[in-house]
């Protein structure tokens, strides 16, 4: 009897009607099992993943972005489908999307705008593809790497290795840089100054050297040296180069900056600090009123 009587209240307990959705009683045995066919679709689709990163997407020539991309584009249809599968167990008709959309416009009623927005804005980042994993970007003051599109947000690693977690709203509504987009070559322009006294054949030719002498440097499209202006105190001249990629940009300038410094050492060029000429003019007498003591200071 006791075991019976536990049953009956297990039983009573697990089909307790919590509320009604679409006419339809919700229980804590259907949120159980709600909650379980979302999770095996869960494990489904990552287990999916796995297999088609090493047997299908490895055999075709893709960039990181797009793989990633394909991955993330089929783990929501695969959860898309868990949910449908999820309600329909549970015992609720989704008359078309009606239901979910309802839920949306619900959802968007308690505050969750931003994470609609999010949301709706991850899946453009992921279809339009203005940006995508591993490219350098620049969003406001924040520069560094795409590690990964969510959802909700967008990570970033810092060029100081910091993760920073940005809104996906905030690439579809504000200005964003892309260093990487499209063709990933970027040109490096290094300022440098000369003395008005140097031999100006010389300066041209040793800024050519230092850029063909740079392994990082391209040769298509060409280096060229620009004459930009007359300075104060110097002839201001551009080396214009090329790189590969965007990374290692910082690196590159100090390491042709430094062979630049070496270069003009070695042909005799001199690169000016700034002058100023100082004027001191002899004092003058100024009169003064008769009758006094002293009639000029």
């Amino acid at each position: 009897m006791e075991l019976n009587s536990m049953f009956e209240y297990f039983n009573h307990v697990f089909q307790y009607h919590l509320f009604q959705i679409n006419q339809t009683w919700i229980t804590p045995s259907s949120l159980i099992l709600f909650t379980l066919m979302i999770l095996i679709f869960y494990i489904l689709s990552r287990f999916l993943q796995k297999i088609v990163i090493k047997n299908v997407l490895s055999r075709f020539q893709l960039d990181n972005g797009t793989k990633y991309n394909l991955l993330r584009v089929s783990h929501y249809l695969i959860m898309i489908v868990g949910i449908v599968v999820a309600f329909q167990f549970v015992g609720i008709d989704l008359t078309g999307l009606a239901f979910i959309f309802g839920l949306l416009s619900v959802g968007i009623g308690f505050g969750l705008q931003n994470v609609t927005s999010n949301f709706v804005s991850g899946l453009i980042l992921l279809f339009e593809r203005p940006i995508k994993i591993g490219d350098r970007v620049t969003v406001g003051e924040i520069e560094g790497d795409i590690t990964a599109i969510n959802m909700r947000s967008t990570t970033i690693r810092s060029l100081n290795n910091i993760t920073i977690i940005v809104p996906n709203s905030e690439f579809v509504s504000s200005q964003v840089v892309n260093w990487s987009h499209g063709d990933p070559k970027i040109r490096l322009d290094v300022e440098v100054g000369v003395s008005y006294n140097s031999d100006l054949d010389t300066v041209i030719r040793s800024l050519e050297e230092v850029a063909q002498e740079s392994p990082q440097v391209l040769k298509d499209p060409k280096p060229e040296v620009i004459f930009s202006n007359f300075g104060d105190s110097a002839w201001n001249m551009q080396l214009r180069i090329w790189l590969e990629q965007p990374y290692e940009y910082y690196r590159i300038r100090s390491k042709i900056n430094c062979a630049i410094v070496r270069k003009f050492r070695d042909n005799g060029v001199e690169i000016p600090f700034p002058q100023r000429d100082l004027h001191i003019r002899s004092s003058t007498q100024i009169p003064l009123e008769k009758g006094t003591d002293k009639e000029y200071i």
